[in-house]
């Protein structure tokens, strides 16, 4: 079962339905019945045609549900537009979807959270991760957005904000999750960029080509993390580093900075060092507090700490990182890195060993473990 493919045909299929009178709550549910049966149909007896098989049973789940709910007065209706058998249209829906779930009605968290669900293939959990709250919490808020969405039209399309903040999430999830969203991410924000002339479209597309350049030595051929510190600079991208790099300078240009343009800055001071020793930490500093400027965000001041370990030292690091609730994602992981660089072995080891427990990425978890591991047999030497 090819469940990257399943993932990349859900929004073409939802737009199909969409398009076809249903409204946007069903058609989602319908998607996701469609889905269901495609894992237990699929490996036994695969389609000629993946999407138009898609289409076909989630317009049926769609009617199913419609004859029996306050749809059933429109019942002859929908049966008459039920698509003919044979190959599903070509059209890509995906990002009018985006723009279509950021509808004014929700608010931006819920949007989000929507579009990440129905159309960018998440669950629940990974979206409550992004998000830094209980899944039960994240469960709540998508639910009430599918029933405020169910009662309007689709007439007036969300913000650019709203939309570049689920794509931010739909690549971040595809960099460092199970699922490879990534690309999917950059090819729509390719798109969103070649039809919108605003600096942040371009700050994200320059962020995303910035990170992604890095992608290939991020993991070693059995899966486990290297550190950027660690990683073989020879692997990198550089024609997607010049890319990137060439789009956030004509960005920056424009002096209308925006929180994507000050992370692709950042990324491109790191993919711009030669070496790891050679990365410009100060200015990287100097970044994260326009960062912190314009988002107030905690993620951001943890990854401050870092910088400022490096710029200054790691007991300045350790001063700015206990300021920060230790509750964080990641704050373990820091502090232990932190307390390692300051030669606090014992220290770090346990830190690392509860970052590890803490950890929700498997890749992520087994490098704590691994760094815990070599810090206690150093100990024990």
């Amino acid at each position: 079962m090819d469940e990257v493919l399943l993932r990349s045909l859900t929004p073409h299929v939802l737009g199909i339905l969409v398009r076809r009178g249903a409204d946007f709550a069903s058609a989602e549910d319908a998607v996701q019945d469609a889905l269901v049966e495609a894992f237990r149909v699929w490996p036994a007896e695969p389609p000629r045609d993946p999407k138009g098989w898609l289409v076909t049973v989630a317009w049926r789940k769609f009617l199913d549900v419609a004859r029996s709910d306050t749809a059933r007065r429109r019942r002859e209706d929908l049966v008459d537009v039920e698509p003919e058998p044979g190959p599903a249209a070509t059209a890509d829906d995906t990002l009018q979807l985006y723009f279509l779930c950021a509808h004014p009605s929700l608010t931006p968290s819920s949007a989000v959270a929507l579009t990440l669900r129905a159309v960018g293939g998440l669950t629940t959990r990974q979206i409550a991760q992004a998000y830094l709250v209980p899944e039960t919490t994240m469960a709540q808020r998508i639910s009430r957005a599918k029933r405020t969405v169910g009662e309007v039209r689709f007439d007036q399309p969300g913000d650019v904000a709203t939309v570049l903040r689920v794509l931010y999430l739909v690549f971040n999830e595809g960099y460092s999750g199970d699922v490879d969203l990534a690309a999917e991410a950059i090819r729509l924000t390719r798109q969103l960029a070649a039809a919108i002339d605003h600096p942040e479209v371009a700050g994200l597309l320059a962020l995303m080509l910035l990170h992604h350049a890095r992608r290939a030595g991020r993991t070693e051929a059995d899966g486990s993390l290297v550190p950027l510190a660690e990683q073989d600079r020879g692997r990198w991208d550089t024609a997607a580093i010049a890319e990137g790099v060439g789009i956030l300078q004509k960005a920056l240009a424009r002096d209308r900075l925006g929180e994507f343009q000050a992370q692709a800055a950042i990324a491109a001071l790191h993919a711009d060092a030669p070496a790891a020793e050679e990365t410009d930490w100060v200015q990287i500093v100097e970044w994260y507090d326009e960062l912190a400027r314009l988002t107030d965000s905690p993620v951001v001041r943890l990854n401050r700490a870092v910088a400022v370990g490096e710029a200054d030292g790691p007991r300045a690091g350790l001063a700015a990182l206990a300021e920060l609730d230790d509750a964080l994602p990641r704050h373990a992981a820091v502090a232990a890195y932190l307390h390692e660089r300051d030669g606090d072995l014992a220290t770090a080891a346990r830190l690392y060993a509860e970052a590890a427990e803490k950890a929700t990425n498997l890749a992520e978890r087994g490098h704590l473990t691994r760094q815990a591991a070599r810090l206690n047999t150093r100990l024990r030497g």
